[in-house]
This record gives C-alpha cells, sequence and structure tokens, in this order.
C-alpha cells in the first residue's frame, strides 16, 4: 500500500558529499512530518533530521551544519543533503513518515559508508 524509497546512497571519501532522496507513494493520508533516521552497526537507530508540515527543521547536533533536510511542493518527496561527510556517517539511512493521525511508515533503507 503506502511505499517509501529511498535513493543516493553509496561510498563517500571523508568530507565529501551524498544527496538522498526519499519518494512516497500510495500516500492516502496527510504528512505531518518526514523524517531521515540512520542506524550503524551495533548501535541504535537514531534521529538525523526532521521537516514538519509547517517546513520547520531540526537536526541531530552531530549533523548539525553540514545536513540539510528539504522537501518537495508535493510534499511527498523528501532529501537529505550530506555535506563534510564524516566516517562515523557510516550507516544504513531511513526515511520515516509520520501521518496527521499518528501512524508511521518506513522506507527500507540506504546505505550510506564514508571512508578516512
Amino acid at each position: 500500500q503506502v511505499q517509501l524509497v529511498e535513493s543516493g546512497g553509496g561510498l563517500v571519501q571523508s568530507g565529501g558529499s551524498l544527496r538522498l532522496s526519499c519518494a512516497a507513494s500510495r500516500i492516502t493520508f496527510s504528512i505531518y512530518v518526514m523524517n531521515w533516521y540512520r542506524q550503524a552497526p551495533g548501535k541504535q537507530r537514531e534521529l538525523v533530521a526532521t521537516i514538519s508540515r509547517g517546513g520547520g527543521t531540526d537536526y541531530a547536533d552531530s549533523v548539525k551544519g553540514r545536513f540539510t533536510i528539504s522537501r518537495d511542493k508535493d510534499e511527498i518527496t523528501v532529501y537529505l543533503q550530506m555535506n563534510s561527510l564524516k566516517p562515523e556517517d557510516t550507516a544504513v539511512y531511513y526515511c520515516n513518515v509520520i501521518s496527521s493521525r499518528g501512524g508511521a511508515y518506513w522506507g527500507q533503507g540506504t546505505q550510506v559508508t564514508v571512508s578516512s
């Protein structure tokens, strides 16, 4: 039914950049907030960035100033521009959508690997 598909992950050198995309389809509800999470091996999934329906954004301290979350006018595509990447950014990155009714939906994840 609802589908979120991430793309744009890959291997990049430290200091490089990547842009992740998340395309939503079959959305039958109003979106309240869209998020990017990440999970490194052996660690808990953490919230990286969020963008609200009103366009407000917030970031984890570890990525503030380096990452930017944005959304298309259609409001069903969300991006994460990642600059000045560090090895500690290596993780699987997940798109997450919260509906206005509180429902949560997840993408399958895209791997980001940052080499030294």
